[in-house]
């Protein structure tokens, strides 16, 4: 099919390459590790300008114009021949004719992996919008794990059509703008590429707020040209000092977006007039040492404002972001930060991933520093590569949603016992840490300590804490964690063990269920023939059809009569939760649950949560069993908010001054006298304490404490004092 286009090798009749791809050449000249392979990005310029031949963009010029602008883009940030190549031909799959096999056979199968990565899956029909934008982010993403490449070029695809969206109809451009300001810009600014996530940002903002940026986009040169004045008189002193030290030095001023400003306007309520904090300068050295010296210089003249100093070169940031900021008080009061690095890390800076990339292929000491950056700084994107290759079961809404805990957040630094650092998103607790170490350090961690002392494993850490996670072979984890941690990764596998676990405990209770129903049936000969019938029953495994019996998805009356259709089977009897017996008690004296509007609904209790008199609930109707009714804040109803026609309004049919019971799980280091100091504390409330059992575990103590209360509010009261009792870790519900 392809065949006439590769050998159209030739230039064109005037002996000249055109303009746009010759400006391309030129702009790849900058990167002296990677000289342009000029045969294979010819080839690749006509034949995308060959397949688009016809097609037309919005603004009515060719469609070909596009892929030149975003190949321009990367050729701009210096990337590679095979990334240009690529991007010249990123939309030949989804709108030519031509297949990613036509473009592998004549250009080689790297060209052809970056092109596959950034093709939109366009012969799905999607339910939804957001089911749609879900799943071509997924496989965008998880063709990262073969070149971090498709993303960069994803960028300079999306940036391009930002730059150019006025053509789009208004409803459209939004939700293109939507998805830039939610999505491509946070994930730009996770790998470290700030010019194209600025551009991305103040891009957005024109179309989504075009009046207050039409405002700040006739104000802000206005303030630059003052401001520029006044930066001028500031770096005399500072100036001098330096050029008598004899390092050398570029001074440049930077002013933030216009959606910064606009951010930090709404975020201080005060004008533009009124904010400072707006522009920076940057000094950019030669030597990592001298950007230490140019700091003492400065400060030497203007006192710093201490907790505005930030040293991201001991401690760069996650996407890879090395810089000395400081911000000092001026003449007249006036604060200015000062951001102090090396060119080096200046080119990082603005282009992140992009930066280290074009030195990936170097074998040079300096080639091999930066692969390992590049591994380094781009860890959390490959941790969620590994989360979506291993969790295909995940739900649009969940994979959004999991996408943005990555995308949206502020950074910690945190120590290893041995020293090591380790970044984490604020709010993070040492539950976040163990699993952040290892999946299995996570599952198994039992306590933690940090800076020597240990404290609960719902505390949020701050950046300098030393941690020290205590584990144990016989802990697991509870689905409560899932409440206490905010990392993507721990979240996955919570989920994921508890997943696992529900189906394992369905298996063994599916197997005991059958085994008991057929020895009273004496039929236990039977048993072999009927676990091999899976198939029969429509199952992929003779496990998932255990599991489905345990779960009570499948009866055995059911089984037994359609393996053998001309006996006939009583039903069998149901397994019972041997925890049943605590819950009923604890419901024994409500007079049930009220249902809104409705009358003689079948209802039953959710056992993922376990609701009590006193909780908050919400009802869930289930399909063929009424309304199952749940904590409303648990985590197996959270999910299927989205149906919000099956969630109704109950609740507690209690009287005035009746009690319930509550069972409470106890952590804490063991010690002498720790029952008796648990039991005063509970006493002081005056409340009955119906069973407390204690099992002491190296130098852990686990509790199970079933009291009396008589609300929620008094339950609150006597956990946070049995908190405060020394050396209690946690105090969960169970």
């Amino acid at each position: 099919m392809a065949t006439g286009i590769f050998n159209k090798l030739r230039r064109s009749s005037t002996g000249k390459l055109p303009a746009d791809f010759q400006r391309i050449l030129d702009l790849m000249q900058g990167n002296i590790h990677n000289q342009p392979d000029e045969d294979l990005l010819f080839r690749a310029y006509e034949f995308a300008k060959t397949a688009h031949q016809g097609q037309m963009r919005k603004s009515g010029e060719p469609y070909f114009t596009h892929c030149v602008a975003v190949a321009t883009i990367l050729a701009e940030m210096h990337l590679d021949s095979t990334t240009i190549a690529a991007a010249l031909m990123h939309d030949v799959v989804e709108d030519t004719g031509f297949t990613v096999e036509d473009v592998e056979a004549s250009f080689g199968k790297d060209v052809a992996q970056l092109v596959d990565g950034v093709t939109k899956l366009s012969d799905i029909k999607f339910r939804s919008e957001e089911d749609k934008q879900a799943v071509n982010f997924r496989k965008m993403l998880l063709s990262v794990a073969e070149d971090i490449r498709t993303i960069i070029i994803k960028f300079a695809d999306r940036l391009h059509n930002m730059q150019t969206i006025d053509s789009l109809p208004d409803v459209k451009a939004r939700r293109i703008a939507r998805e830039t300001r939610d999505v491509y810009a946070p994930l730009a600014h996770r790998l470290g590429m700030y010019r194209l996530r600025s551009e991305m940002e103040d891009l957005v903002f024109k179309v989504l707020e075009p009046k207050a940026y039409q405002e700040l986009s006739k104000s802000v040169p206005k303030r630059q040209s003052e401001f520029e004045a006044y930066i001028k008189n500031f770096l005399v002193p500072v100036r001098e000092r330096i050029e008598a030290a004899g390092i050398k030095v570029e001074y440049h001023s930077r002013f933030k977006n216009y959606h910064s400003i606009h951010r930090k306007m709404v975020d201080q309520k005060r004008p533009l007039k009124d904010i400072y904090d707006i522009f920076a300068i940057r000094i950019i050295v030669e030597k990592l040492e001298d950007c230490y010296s140019v700091l003492g210089f400065v400060h030497s003249f203007y006192p710093p404002i201490q907790s505005r100093f930030k040293d991201f070169i001991a401690t760069p940031k996650a996407n890879g972001y090395q810089s000395l900021h400081t911000t000092v008080v001026s003449t007249g009061g006036r604060p200015v930060e000062v951001q102090i690095r090396t060119a080096e890390m200046d080119q990082t800076a603005e282009e992140g991933v992009a930066a280290h990339w074009r030195y990936k292929e170097n074998n040079t000491d300096g080639g091999k520093r930066h692969r390992d950056d590049l591994d380094a700084h781009v860890s959390w994107l490959r941790n969620l590569v590994d989360i979506l290759q291993n969790e295909d079961s995940t739900t649009s809404h969940q994979f959004m949603d999991m996408l943005k805990i990555d995308l949206y957040k502020n950074e910690i630094f945190v120590f290893t016992p041995k020293g090591d650092v380790r970044i984490l998103p604020v709010g993070a607790t040492p539950l976040d840490f163990a699993f952040d170490i290892h999946s299995q350090v996570g599952l198994h961690c039992i306590g933690a300590k940090v800076n020597g002392k240990i404290i609960p494993l719902n505390t949020h850490l701050k950046s300098g804490d030393s941690l020290e996670i205590i584990t144990s072979d016989h802990q697991t984890p509870n689905v409560a964690w899932l409440k206490y941690v905010n990392t993507s990764k721990a979240k996955t596998i919570i989920r994921k063990w508890a997943k696992k676990q529900e189906f394992d405990h369905s298996v063994k209770l599916g197997q005991d269920i059958l085994e008991r129903e057929l020895r009273r049936l004496r039929l236990s000969k039977e048993a072999k023939n009927i676990r091999h019938s899976f198939t029969d029953m429509g199952y992929e495994s003779e496990e998932k059809m255990l599991a489905a019996i345990g779960a009570g998805h499948r009866t055995i009356t059911s089984l037994l009569n359609k393996l053998y259709p001309d006996l006939s089977f009583t039903p069998p009897k149901v397994q019972k939760d041997p925890n049943e017996s605590f819950f009923r008690r604890a419901r024994k004296n409500t007079k049930g649950v009220a249902i809104a509007g409705i009358d003689n609904m079948m209802i039953s209790f959710g056992k993922c949560c376990n609701p009590i008199p006193g909780d908050p609930i919400i009802g869930f109707i289930t399909r063929g069993r009424g309304v199952t009714v749940h904590r409303a804040d648990c985590d197996t109803v959270g999910p299927n908010l989205s149906e919000k026609e099956r969630l109704i309004e109950v609740q507690w049919g209690n009287e005035k001054n009746q009690t319930f019971l509550v069972r409470l799980k106890v952590m804490a280091q063991d010690r002498k006298h720790f029952i008796r100091d648990i039991t005063e504390r509970i006493s002081s409330f005056d409340v009955n304490i119906e069973s407390l059992q204690m099992k002491a575990e190296e130098d852990l103590v686990i509790g199970l404490i079933v009291l009396e209360v008589d609300g929620v509010r008094q339950l609150e009261k006597i956990r946070n004092r049995i908190q405060m009792v020394d050396g209690v870790m946690s105090v969960d519900r169970e």
